[in-house]
């Protein structure tokens, strides 16, 4: 009788099957190419890193550029009004000559009526002056002060020894500030001959 082989002992499947398990004992656990644990961590840490500078680094240029547009609001309106305000000077002027074209003594015997008027000049000066000081400008009080060539302009000088060299002695026409910066200088006599003004550190 002719010996069969039944699938089970069949010579060349078993062969095949030993093959294929001693392949996957062989083959590595993890796909050829897959980084390691750890480095992908790494990687994703740096990765976290760079992205939290950049951030940070986006959230400052905004505060910058915040604090640098309420600081140009704040000089718009300020000195927005700069020319116009220049143009009031000469009306503040011509109030402050109507005040001094009555003399002193004749102020004093004046009627009611020229003294009435007088006032009304004086008032009308002072309420320009405040609504002028609303916005910013304010007029100069330089008599008595160092010689300030960013605010004052010198006509003359006048020997006068009982006050230091480079103080203001006459005011000829005011000077008006608008916010920290000079609207107008005030035109001034400068004393010559005293002691030298005390330099104040």
């Amino acid at each position: 009788m002719t010996e069969q082989n039944t699938p089970d002992h069949d010579p060349i499947h078993a062969e095949q099957g030993h093959e294929s398990s001693l392949n996957a004992e062989a083959s590595p656990q993890s796909p050829i190419g897959e980084p390691e644990p750890f480095t992908e961590i790494e990687n994703l840490v740096q990765e976290n890193n760079a992205l939290k500078d950049k951030v940070l680094r986006t959230l400052a240029e905004m505060e910058n550029l915040r604090r640098r547009t309420e600081r140009e609001v704040a000089d718009a309106k300020l000195y927005g009004v700069t020319s116009f305000a220049r143009d009031m000077l000469t009306f503040a002027d011509n109030l402050r000559r109507a005040v001094e074209s009555v003399p002193a003594e004749e102020k004093e015997g004046a009627s009611a009526a020229l003294q009435s008027f007088v006032e009304g000049i004086e008032l009308t000066e002072r309420d320009f002056l405040s609504r002028l000081a609303r916005v910013g400008v304010k007029k100069l009080e330089p008599k008595g002060e160092k010689f300030d060539p960013n605010m004052h302009e010198a006509l003359f000088e006048v020997p006068d020894p009982s006050v230091p060299a480079g103080t203001v002695v006459q005011v000829m026409e005011d000077g008006f500030s608008i916010g920290d910066r000079c609207l107008r200088p005030a035109k001034v006599g400068v004393a010559r001959g005293g002691p030298k003004a005390e330099t104040v550190n």
